[in-house]
């Protein structure tokens, strides 16, 4: 039996899936090799990614091979479609951005593989409608790909017929979420549907559908050619594989890289990005999966694993893994108030927790920013997060109030200090 690995982190050049993150090299069709031969072999595809123990990257972490399971199934008439979510409206997220700007080749194969493996007639790219460029860059990539015959009718002489189509979003935070995205596809207003039924059995127009985080897809094509077990190599048991992390904030190189899973966050943050403006001991807390996640204080950083389940046992989650570094210049109180005005502004209205809640949260964290409250109304916050927490059709509510709890969590001693300030200004003032 192999040892057991204890060390994650410094992914070699030769192991890296995304060569062309910062734009260095052409990406047109004739320098790439498409794989044709795979494709011919839906339940070895399928196998290769239940073995790389590969799970989703956009932030839920559900097995890949599983939901297609679900999807691999024996038709029943009706016709099966992938939906790729290229929206990418997390702030501090922008991996997907630079794979659709520098290597769209990837998406698109990636699309024809998964495609492959549960059987789908065509695959529909919704795009942020913001991303110009990339948009267009993956239009140039669809359409060379259907001139040299590897999309269309009878993909890749693999007999297989698969089309693209590239779906221009509007710009909407919620269409992050599968359904609000396939209801936004259909031409309706982007609001996420009460699940069940989940998509895999009814989709967009009662068909059955996949909807899947984008930075799956783009990964398929590399586990098909070096091995499940290749891929299953890096970073901890249920935690495998590599991944892209955008790193973000008072740090002195920002950048995103592609890093073994379960690397640590301090050498992530050191070796990556330069380090913390103003040296480690600077540092005050760090958003690790994007603004939806809990952040977590320096202390916890010096050690905490960037994977799925390191992150969860240190109360917070591994999300869009985008790092947003923040030093002790910052008004942590403030920052936080921001990022929930942006769920206020972001939801869309249906849920009562969602809709109410988030919008007394906003009223409330502004507040706290001048200190105009009462230390009891910290407890009040926290318990009005707990009742958006899970109540709600879609993660927005949670993605809101996670936020918060993590700021009360660990930086109550910030919040009851400014009330007091507060106080003590107001009766300098009446005293005058």
């Amino acid at each position: 039996t192999a040892p057991k690995k204890t060390q994650f982190g410094s992914l070699k050049d030769e192991d890296r899936i995304f060569t062309n993150l910062y734009g260095r090299h052409e990406w047109s069709l004739p320098v790439l090799n498409w794989s044709q031969n795979f494709l011919k072999i839906v339940d070895w595809i399928l196998n290769e990614i239940k073995t790389s123990g590969l799970r989703g990257r956009g932030g839920a972490g559900f097995p890949t091979g599983l939901k297609w399971s679900f999807m691999n199934k024996p038709s029943d008439g009706r016709p099966k479609y992938l939906v790729v979510n290229a929206d990418e409206g997390e702030p501090g997220t922008c991996k997907d951005r630079e794979i659709m700007r520098h290597d769209p080749h990837k998406l698109v194969e990636g699309c024809l593989v998964a495609g492959r493996s549960m059987g789908a007639r065509a695959a529909y790219i919704y795009i942020r409608g913001e991303f110009y460029n990339e948009a267009s860059n993956l239009q140039v990539a669809i359409r060379e790909a259907y001139e040299a015959g590897l999309l269309g009718k009878d993909a890749c002489n693999s007999g297989y017929d698969f089309d693209v189509f590239v779906v221009r979003g509007a710009g909407a935070y919620i269409c992050g979420e599968e359904t609000a995205l396939i209801e936004s596809i259909e031409g309706k207003q982007g609001k996420p549907r009460l699940k069940p039924p989940f998509p895999a059995d009814v989709g967009t127009t009662h068909c059955l559908i996949t909807a899947l985080s984008f930075p799956r897809r783009v990964w398929l094509p590399t586990i098909c050619r070096r091995g499940g077990t290749w891929f299953a190599s890096f970073g901890r048991e249920r935690n495998s594989g590599t991944k892209l992390f955008n790193i973000s904030g008072h740090v002195n190189t920002p950048c995103t890289v592609e890093e073994e899973m379960s690397v640590p966050l301090k050498e992530l943050i050191e070796k990556h990005a330069g380090g913390v403006r103003g040296g480690w001991d600077n540092l005050l807390a760090v958003l690790p999966g994007g603004s939806s996640t809990p952040l977590i204080p320096k202390s916890v950083c010096e050690t905490v694993p960037m994977d799925f389940d390191g992150l969860v046992q240190a109360q917070t989650g591994l999300g869009t893994a985008a790092v947003i570094v923040m030093d002790k210049s910052t008004d942590l109180v403030r920052a936080i108030a921001r990022l929930i005005e942006f769920y206020k502004h972001e939801s869309c209205g249906q849920c009562t927790p969602c809709r109410e809640g988030v919008d007394w949260m906003n009223k409330v964290m502004w507040r706290f920013v001048q200190g105009n409250a009462q230390a009891a109304e910290i407890d009040a916050l926290w318990e009005i997060s707990k009742q958006i927490e899970g109540h709600t059709i879609c993660a927005l509510g949670d993605g809101a109030a996670w936020p918060v709890q993590g700021l009360i969590r660990h930086f109550r001693p910030e919040l009851e200090q400014r009330m007091r300030r507060h106080e003590e200004a107001q009766a300098r003032q009446a005293s005058a």
